[in-house]
């Protein structure tokens, strides 16, 4: 006991010190910015493997600095994604062009003029060329004596001519490329009003560049001054953003000597400043797409913190009351250790530099009511071995030791269970869902520890002094409790009807089903991509003509709705930054302001096809472990009738989304794999007990044992519900809109799921064994005695020995 206590003591002391002193990781929908996630295609003459993604990396990254951002964060997911976070970055347009741009700068010849009708449309290749590819080095030294025309011919049988407009329109003939941007030392924006020059781009040579240079402009000096070919084209992904003449000065074959130049143009200074900060970037190694987009609004960040921390506070307080009124002395014990998991599982959050996302917070206050179940399975059995136990041994202490020992088995398979959906959430899902693995997980663990540990150690210290032996009643388990003494009295045999429960789950199966087929699930971008944009204005704004409005300005077929006091969200395909800066000034003047964006979310098609395939994923193998895993610990028949129960809960849960016209997206895959865990939890509860009770009593029918067990888990069942349900009401009624669906879903799933183990997995138990299946390891039995006797033969079940029956 007093290891035990030094260990509970080093715990929460470690816990408490790295909660002080680390500080938390937020998630950009907790703290505001933006999150771009940028995707490297391959290209013709390079692919997009895990090392050109690296290069493009270290590109991204000098280009992210520039951009003078605090604290960005640039991380590599996959062989060909990159994950750019950007904190207060709330107008992700400059930000997504500046990463976005390939920045493939090439000097080119000028052929001469080219036909208005010849051309080429920027990122698409000529006749054979590739615009913009850097082509072969020159040869230093003097120009080749042959004509230009001559060398023109040539570029356009090797297919490398490209035809592009100059700056004020005109169509040239470009030949391949001498050098490009990966031979520029440096290029600074700089102003000259003097000489009327205005803004300008001055650009530095590396020292192999330099000749290349003036071998560059020595050869088109060979020619006339004003003449098309006298002039050098600078071009800047596909776009010549300056073509100028040669100086009349510089001498034929001699060129531009010193290496440097200048890049002149109709630049302001944003112009000249974006374009210098693309030259010293350096062209990436491949093209990048930005295939997801997420941006949060400062205050919604702060406002979803305050409405978790508020929810966590009342939903923890409400919790911890419910528990002291039913456990006494020990139900306080428990509520200090639920704080001490609240520190433990915190600290373990940042220790390990986990980010806490808002999905990521709402696990963390939902595993404050699923930390409960450990204590209150612990002392349910410790009532029963109270209960039970003889004159001489019945002490609070050596029945709350025999409570943990035999609730021990069912907190690892329940917690196990858990654990397998959140490890499936970090694997499959994306983004702040990820996070919500993350959290899930960690409170898990963390309520293994805060029950198994510190509520044993205050146990264990409370139940050893001789105050509480005096007046067992203080402790809370030297009675049975309320809902127990009932069922005790009312025997009630519910497994004699159990077709009417496994009816009664058919319908509802049905009707969900029926409500996915007639009324369909609304798939957010996540799934469908496309672009959602939430505004927030000081006064509402009339819905139809807000769509009106959106519909003028280019997207008639946008879903516009309200979705709260002010708040518009507008949902459609795909829509550039440039759209939505219309579409918000269109909402603006309706309600004669300027609208604040609290959320925008971008989801490229491709990406909305690989978060639906990983959600189908995550579901089938959730469905999947789970079965292998009940099968190993209960046999096949125990197991496949929890996974069907858990089957039950989720389609439930998706159609009554489906009736309700809520938004199926990340957020809600978060809630149904947790519901999905929290069916398979109850379902192994009253599996671990009819285990148990047949190992004690393996001559006893299984229909009568599965009922015993039932109605012996019962008070387990009702006061986790309990628990869990305090915190859910509280997060769906002061959590903010932001988690009410998440809530709503949970809520949904704790109460089918309560059902659904004792109506559902039980009787589908029992009806499968009734047909020649095994549904657990019997020692001395092989558990199918029960097959012969009918089902209203089920009696009132007695006790001869602990854990065999119900205390009367």
């Amino acid at each position: 006991m007093r290891v035990r206590a030094l260990l509970a003591l080093a715990i929460v002391a470690l816990s408490l010190y790295i909660a002080v002193t680390v500080p938390a990781r937020l998630g950009l929908d907790l703290r505001g910015g933006t999150q771009i996630v940028l995707e490297t295609r391959d290209t013709p003459t390079a692919t997009a493997d895990s090392e050109a993604t690296d290069r493009t990396l270290e590109v991204l990254r000098r280009r992210v600095d520039a951009l003078g951002v605090t604290e960005p964060t640039l991380t590599r997911s996959g062989d060909q994604r990159i994950i750019v976070e950007l904190p207060g970055v709330q107008d992700p347009r400059e930000a997504a062009d500046v990463l976005g741009r390939t920045a493939q700068l090439a000097f080119h010849p000028v052929l001469g003029e080219a036909p208005p009708d010849a051309v080429d449309r920027p990122g698409k290749t000529g006749e054979k060329g590739k615009p913009g590819e850097p082509g072969e080095p020159g040869e230093s030294g003097k120009p080749d004596k042959a004509s230009r025309a001559e060398q023109a011919d040539q570029a356009g049988k090797s297919g490398r001519e490209l035809v592009l407009p100059d700056e004020e329109g005109r169509p040239l003939r470009l030949g391949p490329s001498s050098l490009n941007g990966a031979e520029v030392a440096e290029a600074e924006a700089r102003i000259e009003p003097q000489q009327g020059l205005g803004w300008f781009v001055s650009v530095d040579f590396h020292k192999g560049g330099k000749g290349k240079w003036a071998d560059l402009t020595g050869e088109a000096a060979c020619t006339a001054p004003g003449d098309p070919v006298r002039r050098v084209a600078i071009v800047l992904d596909d776009e010549v953003i300056s073509s100028p003449q040669v100086d009349p000065g510089v001498q034929c074959g001699k060129g531009i000597a010193g290496g440097s130049t200048q890049i002149t143009g109709d630049f302001d200074r944003k112009e000249a400043r974006e374009l210098a900060l693309l030259i010293n970037g350096g062209a990436l190694p491949v093209p990048v797409e930005a295939v997801e987009q997420r941006t949060v609004g400062p205050t919604l960040g702060a406002a979803a913190i305050e409405a978790s921390a508020r929810a966590a506070i009342i939903g923890t307080a409400l919790t911890g009351l419910f528990i002291m009124a039913v456990y006494r002395l020990l139900g306080g014990l428990a509520v200090i250790a639920l704080a001490c998991y609240g520190v433990i599982s915190y600290a373990a959050l940042v220790g390990l530099g986990a980010t806490l996302t808002l999905p990521g917070l709402a696990g963390f206050v939902l595993a404050i009511g699923m930390a409960v179940d450990a204590n209150v399975l612990v002392f349910e059995r410790a009532r029963e071995e109270y209960a039970t136990a003889t004159r001489q041994r019945k002490t609070p202490r050596s029945a709350l030791a025999a409570g943990f020992r035999e609730a021990l088995s069912a907190i690892a398979d329940s917690n196990i269970t858990t654990l397998i959906a959140a490890a499936l959430l970090f694997l499959f899902a994306s983004g702040p869902v990820r996070g919500f693995g993350v959290t899930l997980g960690i409170g898990v663990l963390a309520s293994m520890v805060s029950a198994l540990v510190i509520t044993r150690a205050l146990a264990d210290l409370a139940v050893a002094r001789r105050a509480v032996r005096r007046r067992p009643g203080i402790t809370g388990i030297a009675h049975i409790g309320a809902v127990r003494t009932r069922l005790t009295r009312r025997a009630p045999d519910l497994m004699g009807r159990r077709r009417r429960w496994l009816a009664g789950s058919a319908v509802a199966m049905v009707l969900a089903t029926a409500g996915i087929l007639v009324r369909g699930l609304d798939f957010g971008v996540e799934f469908t991509g496309g672009r959602l944009v939430e505004y927030a204005t000081t006064k509402p704004v009339d819905v139809d003509r807000a769509r009106d409005a959106v519909a003028d300005v280019g997207f008639p077929r946008a879903v516009v709705q309200a979705s709260g006091d002010g708040e518009l969200t507008v949902r459609t395909g795909g829509m550039s930054n440039a759209e939505e800066a219309r579409v918000g000034e269109a909402i603006g003047d309706l309600a004669g302001e300027k609208v604040e964006k609290v959320r925008d979310e971008l989801i490229g098609p491709s990406m909305g096809d690989e978060l639906r395939r990983g959600a189908l994923i995550a579901l089938a193998l959730a469905v999947g472990a789970q079965l292998l895993y009940l099968a190993i610990r209960f046999r096949f028949a125990l197991g496949f009738s929890a996974v069907v129960a858990m089957v039950h809960d989720a389609l439930i849960v998706v159609g009554a989304f489906a009736w309700l016209g809520k938004p199926i997206d990340g957020v809600f895959l978060a809630a149904l794999l947790t519901v999905i865990g929290y069916s398979v939890n109850d379902s192994v509860v009253i599996f671990d007990r009819v285990r148990q009770l047949q190992a004690s009593h393996p001559e006893q029918p299984y229909a009568r044992t599965t009922n015993t067990a039932l109605v012996q888990t019962v008070p387990r069942t009702v006061n986790t519900g309990m628990g869990a349900l305090c915190i859910l009401a509280t997060l769906s009624l002061v959590g903010g809109d932001s988690l009410t669906d998440f809530a709503l879903a949970l809520l949904i799933g704790v109460a089918v799921g309560t059902y659904s183990s004792m109506f559902t997995a039980a009787p589908l138990a029992v009806e499968l064994q009734a047909r020649g299946l095994s549904t657990s390891r019997t020692p001395g039995g092989d558990g199918n005695t029960g097959d012969r006797e009918p089902a209203g033969a089920v009696k009132a079940p007695t006790r001869t020995r602990p854990g065999a029956g119900m205390p009367r």
